[in-house]
């Protein structure tokens, strides 16, 4: 079997598995029970945080099979939820705005919104890194996105909101995912090496959490790196080699030279990090 990067492998697959964004899991939660779910949502955040996969729960929520509805916990099982799962659904299509950003990409969309789904309750299109798009593009999906067809749904994902025009963003519902903490990143990679059967030296998780900087895709992959780095035990020592961090007591130091005013010091410090 073909080996599955950590960061497809662990993919968050329901609302309470996505880290630190449990303000939007709530409300898209609340949504679905109360059958209040709009049209068109915008997850915006830096990248690595979940605001394509929300895009994907959301749209395996509204198109589960399990019931005669969508539900909060999608099944996971049914042939909705496997096909978006593998990224094969007819009726869940994922567009990148960066390749796809021209105006005929946008007039192929607007063709094909106007059927009804193959086989599922919603046509959901999820649009990645939108703000891609050209002002030709969003001008085009104005119209479709402010009256789209009752059988039709909007996912967008982008790390800069603020270059989506105001037309855009007014017909949005709009959730603002924020970065992971580092103890909840540290719990998850915690719970991954345990998994894959691989242990850790105490300190080294955080060290790779904080070079993530808050994102869970990019802490995976850093993850990654170092189960084939360092083999069945993760050490402190070898993460920094890996990261190409400075050690701390370097760094400790560095700072008593500056205190005690000894630039000598500090240059040959420098240069020895250099």
């Amino acid at each position: 079997m073909p080996y599955l990067a950590l960061a497809r492998k662990w993919r968050p697959q329901q609302f309470d598995e996505v880290l630190g964004q449990e303000h939007i899991s709530r409300t898209l939660l609340n949504a679905i029970a109360k059958e209040r779910i709009g049209h068109a949502y915008l997850f915006a955040g830096p990248r690595g945080i979940g605001k394509t996969t929300l895009g994907r729960i959301l749209a395996k929520a509204l198109n589960c099979l399990q019931g005669p509805g969508p539900t909060p916990r999608p099944c996971d099982a049914c042939s909705s939820c496997k096909d978006i799962m593998a990224g094969v659904s007819l009726d869940v299509l994922e567009i990148d705005g960066a390749s796809n950003r021209g105006i005929d990409a946008i007039r192929e969309l607007r063709e094909t919104v106007r059927y009804a789904p193959s086989s599922s309750r919603f046509k959901i299109y999820i649009i990645d890194e939108v703000h891609m798009l050209t002002t030709e593009a969003f001008n085009a999906l104005l119209k479709t996105l402010e009256e789209p067809p009752p059988h039709v749904k909007f996912f967008f994902a982008t790390t800069d909101p603020h270059k989506l025009p105001p037309t855009i963003l007014s017909r949005c519902q709009r959730f603002d995912l924020k970065k992971i903490p580092l103890n909840l990143l540290e719990e998850r990679l915690q719970a991954i090496l345990q998994a894959e059967g691989v242990s850790a030296e105490e300190g080294a998780l955080k060290l790779v959490a904080e070079a993530a900087d808050g994102g869970m895709r990019d802490a995976e992959s850093i993850l990654d790196q170092l189960l084939v780095y360092c083999g069945e035990k993760i050490t402190a020592a070898e993460t920094v080699n890996l990261l190409g961090l400075i050690p701390g007591e370097v760094l400790h130091e560095v700072a008593g030279a500056l205190a005690g005013g000894d630039a000598a010091k500090v240059l040959e410090l420098l240069g020895e990090v250099f």
